[in-house]
Formats: C-alpha cells, sequence, structure tokens
C-alpha cells in the first residue's frame, strides 16, 4: 500500500534529517512509489540519490543500485548506514566470504539497498539471487546512476550499461529509475532507448548551479604563481586541480608541497592501494589539495570542495561541467577556474589522431572546439554551459563569471554577421565554419572552385580581415544563439529563426572587442550573494571546533566527515547552539539515527566553549528556516520576482524562457516556503474550490487519485498548486 505525503515527510525527516525537499526530489519520489519508470537529470547536489533512497525505506522488498565505481558505492552505503538505513555493496573488492555473507542478508531480506556493478549485477549467478530475492520479498526498484554511461555521446560511456535493458524485460513489474547529472538531448534519447524505460516519467531540473564562480584565465608564464596564489586565499579549504597527464600531476604536486602546501596526487599510474590511500586521505579532510587526472572524481559525494581548477584544457564541454561540478555540493560559493593554454590544443589534436574510427575523431574535435570556444569567448560563461545542455539563460548577465563580473566592450558587428549569414545561406548551410569563412576571405583552393562558390557574391568580401577575427565572430554568434551548428560530429552551420532577423535587418549584432582579458581581483572567491549567513567571530571559532570535533569522530569510525555531519549542519549549529533534543533535531541534516549518536558529544562540545567565552545557549535566530540548501535558487527567485509584477503562469514561462510545468513546480515551492503568493490569482477561485474538496476527499497524499476524480478538465499543475496552498494553510 503506497504512503500519504505524511509518512514520506515523517521518512525523509527521521532518516535523512530534512524538513522539505529539493526542488523537484518529491514528485520523483511520488512516481517511484507510485511504480512509474523515470529518467531523473538533476545538476550534482540537487539530491538524485535521495529519489531513489527514500521509496527504497517505504516500499517493501530490497531496491538494487547500479552504480559504475567502487568509490561511489562505498560513499553511498557509508552515509545510508551513518543514518541508520541497511545497506550494502557488493563488488570485487570484498573477498569471497564477504560477498557471501552480504548475498545472504540479502536473501533474507535484511538490508534495503544493495548496490552493484552492472559486470557483476548481469552474471547468471547473481540475476538467479535477485530472482529468488523477488520470489521471496520482491523487487521494490531498479535504480540506474550515472546513467549517462548508457550513451556512446556521453561523456563517460560504459559498454557494460548497454546490457542493463534486460532488467526491465526481466523483472518486468519493478519500475526503473534512470539517473544522471549530465546529459545532452542526445544522450537522454539514447538512456530512454537502451534502458526500454516504459511510459517513463522526465524529471529534467534546470542544469545551472549558481553558487559556482566560473573564470576562465590566460595559461602565461605566471600561472604557476597564480595557482599558489589561488590556493592561499583558502589555505584549509578543499580543492581540485586537474591535470592533463600524470607527468604533470606528479610534478604540480611536488612543486606545491615545496611551497607549503600540502598535496597529493593522484592518477592511473599509481597503484590501486596508493590511490586509494590519496583520495581517502583528501576526502577524510586529512589534506586539503589533490592534485589528479580525470580518473579522479566520479562518484566522489565531497559536499565541502571550494574549488576546482583546470591546469589543463579539458576534453568536452560535458566534461567540463561534470568535472567543474564537483565544486560546491553543499551548495556553498566555490569556484571553477580554468587554465586556457593553446599548446594544450596540440597535444589533444595529435591524441584524436591517433583514434582509428573517423566519426570517433570527428566527434572529438568538434567537442575540442566547444572547449576552446567556451575559453576565448567574452559572453557569459554560465550561458555557454547551460546552452551546451539546450537550456536557455534568460539574463544577459548571471553576476557569478568572470565576463560578467568585468566590463565589456562591445562593438556593433552586424554587416559582418549578415555577411556571414548570407554566405551560410548561399552555400546551403552545407558546411562548417572554417570553410565560410574560407569563401568569406577568397580562398584559392580547389573545393571551393569545384564547387562554384567563387562565383558566389560573398566570395572574398571579407578578405581583409583575418581567419581569427571571423572565428571570433562566428563563434559569438554560436554563443547567442544567432544561428545553430549541428552536433554530430560534423559540424555545419545552420541558420536558425533569429538568423533571418538579422539577414532581414531586424536585429543588430553587437560583439565583445577581442582583447587581453582585464581579470577583476576577487578577495574571497565567494559569488555576490552568500548563501548561508556569515558567522559572528565567535561563532567562526565555534565552528571549527565542532570541524575538529567532528573530525576526530570520523576518524575513530573510519569514515569522511561529512558523513557525520556535512558543513551546513555545524554552520546552523555554531549559530543556534541548542541544548535540547528537539532544538538539536530541528538543525538541517539531523534525523532520528543522528540525534542518538551526536546529541551528547556537539551539545557538549558547544557548552563547554560557550562557559569559556560568555556566549548563550540556544540562540534564536529570527526568521531562520530550518531546510537544506535550495541548489536552484536563481530560478525560483526569478519566478517569484515575475509573479509579483503581476505576470501569470504562462506569462512567467515566456519572460523567463522555461516550461509552465517548471515555472508550477517554482510556484509549489516557493508557496510551501511561506512566500506571499495567492493561488486564487494564479487558478480561478471556483477550480480552486473543486480541486481543494477533491483534496479533502482523498486526503493529502498521491496526484493521480486526484486526476482520476477531476478527470482531463484540471491539469496536475493545477492539483500541485491547491496542494500547495493547503500546506501553506491557503483556504479557497
Amino acid at each position: 500500500m503506497l504512503k500519504n505525503l505524511d509518512s514520506i515527510a515523517q521518512t525523509l525527516k527521521q532518516y535523512f534529517g530534512y524538513d522539505t525537499f529539493l526542488p523537484g526530489q518529491r514528485e520523483v519520489v511520488e512516481m517511484a512509489l507510485a511504480g512509474q519508470d523515470a529518467l531523473v537529470l538533476m545538476p550534482t547536489g540537487g539530491g538524485k540519490s535521495l529519489t531513489y533512497q527514500l521509496p527504497a525505506l517505504m516500499l517493501p522488498g530490497v531496491t538494487v543500485v547500479v552504480s559504475p565505481l567502487i568509490a561511489l558505492m562505498q560513499d553511498q552505503v557509508d552515509r545510508l548506514r551513518a543514518n541508520g538505513i541497511p545497506a550494502t555493496y557488493i563488488n570485487s573488492s570484498l573477498s569471497p566470504d564477504e560477498r557471501s555473507e552480504r548475498e545472504q542478508a540479502m536473501l533474507q531480506g535484511e538490508l534495503k539497498l544493495i548496490y552493484v556493478a552492472p559486470e557483476r549485477l548481469l552474471t547468471q549467478n547473481f540475476l538467479l539471487r535477485l530472482d529468488e530475492v523477488q520470489r521471496r520479498m520482491g523487487l521494490s526498484l531498479l535504480a540506474v546512476d550515472e546513467a549517462h554511461c548508457v550513451s556512446e555521446w556521453g561523456h563517460d560511456f560504459r559498454p557494460e550499461y548497454r546490457q542493463l535493458g534486460l532488467l526491465r524485460e526481466r523483472y518486468q513489474q519493478t519500475p526503473m529509475l534512470a539517473l544522471t547529472a549530465t546529459a545532452t538531448e542526445r544522450v537522454r534519447e539514447d538512456i530512454l532507448t537502451q534502458l526500454r524505460l516504459r511510459d517513463p516519467h522526465l524529471h529534467i531540473a534546470s542544469f545551472n548551479r549558481p553558487n559556482l564562480y566560473y573564470e576562465v584565465r590566460q595559461k602565461g608564464t605566471n600561472a604557476y604563481r597564480e595557482l599558489v596564489q589561488l590556493l592561499r586565499q583558502q589555505p584549509d579549504a578543499s580543492m581540485i586541480i586537474y591535470c592533463h597527464s600524470r607527468k604533470t600531476v606528479e610534478s604540480v604536486s611536488d612543486d606545491l608541497n615545496r611551497a607549503g602546501i600540502h598535496a597529493l596526487p593522484y592518477h592511473a599510474g599509481l597503484s590501486n592501494e596508493q590511490r586509494s590511500e590519496n583520495q581517502t586521505r583528501f576526502i577524510r579532510d586529512d589534506v586539503p589539495v589533490l592534485v589528479a587526472t580525470i580518473a579522479f572524481g566520479m562518484g566522489i559525494a565531497k559536499p565541502d570542495v571550494r574549488a576546482v581548477i583546470h591546469y589543463d584544457l579539458p576534453k568536452s564541454l560535458e566534461g567540463y561541467y561534470q568535472e567543474s561540478g564537483r565544486a560546491g555540493r553543499d551548495g556553498q560559493p566555490a569556484q571553477c577556474i580554468l587554465f586556457l593554454n593553446y599548446g594544450d590544443r596540440v597535444k589533444y589534436e595529435y591524441i584524436i589522431g591517433q583514434k582509428v574510427d573517423e566519426q570517433e575523431q570527428r566527434i572529438a574535435r568538434q567537442q575540442l572546439s566547444q572547449v576552446i570556444a567556451y575559453g576565448e569567448s567574452a559572453v557569459c560563461r554560465r550561458r555557454i554551459l547551460l546552452g551546451y545542455f539546450g537550456e536557455v539563460w534568460p539574463d544577459d548577465n548571471c553576476g557569478n563569471c568572470d565576463n560578467c563580473l568585468q566590463p565589456q566592450l562591445l562593438e556593433d558587428r552586424t554587416i559582418d554577421a549578415q555577411k556571414f549569414l548570407s554566405c551560410v545561406a548561399r552555400t546551403h548551410e552545407r558546411f562548417g565554419m572554417r570553410y565560410i569563412i574560407d569563401v568569406l576571405r577568397g580562398a584559392n583552393i580547389q573545393k571551393i572552385r569545384d564547387l562554384g562558390h567563387d562565383q558566389l557574391s560573398t566570395y572574398g568580401i571579407g578578405k581583409e580581415q583575418s581567419v581569427e577575427e571571423w572565428l571570433h565572430l562566428g563563434r559569438s554568434l554560436l554563443q547567442q544563439g544567432l544561428m545553430s551548428e549541428t552536433t554530430d560530429g560534423y559540424p555545419i552551420i545552420k541558420l536558425n529563426a533569429r538568423s533571418r532577423e538579422i539577414l532581414r535587418k531586424q536585429l543588430e549584432v553587437e560583439v565583445a572587442k577581442r582583447a587581453a582579458p582585464v581579470r577583476q581581483e576577487r578577495t574571497s572567491g565567494s559569488p555576490r550573494e552568500t548563501i548561508l549567513p556569515e558567522l559572528k567571530p565567535e561563532e567562526v571559532v565555534l565552528f571549527g571546533r565542532l570541524r575538529d570535533l567532528r573530525k576526530r569522530l570520523a576518524d575513530a569510525m573510519g569514515v569522511p566527515p561529512y558523513v557525520v555531519f556535512p558543513d551546513t549542519t555545524l554552520h546552523a549549529m555554531a549559530r543556534r547552539r541548542p541544548t535540547s533534543q528537539e532544538a538539536f533535531l530541528r538543525l538541517p541534516g539531523v534525523g532520528k539515527r543522528k540525534l542518538d549518536m551526536y546529541y551528547v558529544p556537539f551539545t557538549d562540545e558547544m557548552r563547554a566553549y560557550c562557559d569559556l567565552h560568555d556566549l548563550s545557549m540556544d540562540e534564536n535566530v529570527p526568521g531562520e528556516k530550518v531546510e537544506p540548501v535550495p541548489v536552484a535558487r536563481a530560478p525560483r527567485y526569478l519566478t517569484l520576482e515575475l509573479y509579483q509584477r503581476g505576470l501569470d503562469i504562462e506569462a512567467i514561462a515566456a519572460e523567463s524562457q522555461r516550461r509552465s510545468t517548471t515555472i508550477v513546480e517554482h510556484l509549489c515551492s516557493l508557496i510551501e516556503a511561506g512566500e506571499d503568493i495567492d493561488v486564487n490569482r494564479l487558478i480561478s477561485p471556483e477550480r480552486h474550490k473543486a480541486i481543494y474538496a477533491v483534496w479533502q476527499e482523498v486526503g493529502d497524499g498521491f496526484l493521480r487519485p486526484v486526476k482520476e476524480i477531476l478527470g482531463d478538465e484540471y491539469t496536475y499543475e493545477e492539483i500541485k498548486l491547491v496542494r500547495a496552498a493547503m500546506h501553506s494553510s491557503q483556504t479557497p
């Protein structure tokens, strides 16, 4: 029997320590509990894991989670056990006896979640054990984590993932969730096809990480000095430095240690034992800096990484988004800095040239060009990254990247844009940017003569400008959405609606001047708006003591410190300094298990400090709400601002360039967070009353029964809004 919403909220607080969901989580949880397949795309730190972990606790039987890496499984299981949830993993790190013991526990119904690699899951022996689990207590859920590994178009393709669709046929009554933080539209389609999801619920959250600051620096002779300066700005903060080669990893790590910055290397040339030890020491805060190749990071859930620095060029924008996204998983300000060195491009092009498959070469070259364009761009970095995944950033200035924080010198390039786009049109949208530039500059090459393009009116009309100038204009047109480009390995320029407006002289084009960037100094590395309120000086010292206590407790248990509590919990603890169990339980991230385990040591530490420094306990912080830090604050509060300007749902969607369903999700979240939103302004009072009456009849539970009673005349969005209003005590 499905549990009602009160049971969901109670389970959320009891096991995970939170009173409210992050945007989108509750909807996915409901779908899983209702037995529906789903594809869940949420950014790093957006709470994907909870969308299957919470249903696993509420459904009878066992949930199986497919996971690609041992480190990812261990981290997830450590967290679940710390919250009092019976979970384990089965992988190659176990001895035969350990593996047998855990499989027996699975068969005896002693576990709620089992993490397993796809290679082991698909063996005949393991599938037979799952069949037995299905007969005895039931398989409640199949969750495929890091689902982008299914697709050859993803940044981390794993061939074993392609076979997971077999599970859908073998366990037809078990709902399947596919979860990922990064997937382009093509990758999403591939996931749906390969996993054979049936009538899946699609939850595509915003890719935006508003707490992350993006910056690109030219990698000149002073690059290492700049790197050291960045690390010394936050001397005790956890940071990751990505390098292309093992040799660079070792040299940078050695240089930093000689400079007095404690750093460890991580690359495939180290032994498994050394890699594991270095990773563990970084995760457990024994050392602040890890210098690594991209072999490090997937599945690492350390929440308090304050900077990810790419000292060498990443291979693709999707990879860069994934790697840089390991910063600031706790929702707090963090930096993502890329050092741009054109020498890296030559190295990568040589490596790409060694690939046997021509299609792989084309895709890799296009991905590399996109990274270079990102690095050279003078427009908002956030806009480019989100645009790569098909999401439109609605503002010209994100307020949290180097290009938006420093003044831009713009020049009118409308006439040049018309020349460029006219040449694209006259060559029938069949060529890439380099060929278009060759025609514009009047290049004397055989291909142009063979195709007769030397007879076009656009042939040679741009010879006064260099190839670099035309490339800068072409990339700017792409980044501003003023033309399009295919993404199948053959980057062909295509006109779009805005291209035609330019050709009809209905739209002007401004492009940033090509100039050496003037970097704005940032004293703290934080964006303009900090998410957590600042601590008073005496609270900062207490916060440090609580971190030290957390480290001692974590070391004694052999787990990372964040498994005990994340920094956000310690921050709230330092401000509130609770003495009663009730007050301690109200802290974000504190559930029943952690209350039992940590109430005494942490309150003792706070009391001792407060006695010594004449500080009061049980501070009442006016107006502060205890809830998880929302990752996607900016879109939600843009919706609120537009609502306050008097716009309705459709107008807000049009203004912010988002789907109306997304706007409704924002509004529901805002209503439940206590914002002043009148539902009768969004739907008519008569419809509000009708929906409210059915909710009263059905009880505060799931959407589907209410929809079935109301029929097709009413939408799920209206039903959600009324439910949110009920939770905030609004009545029709």
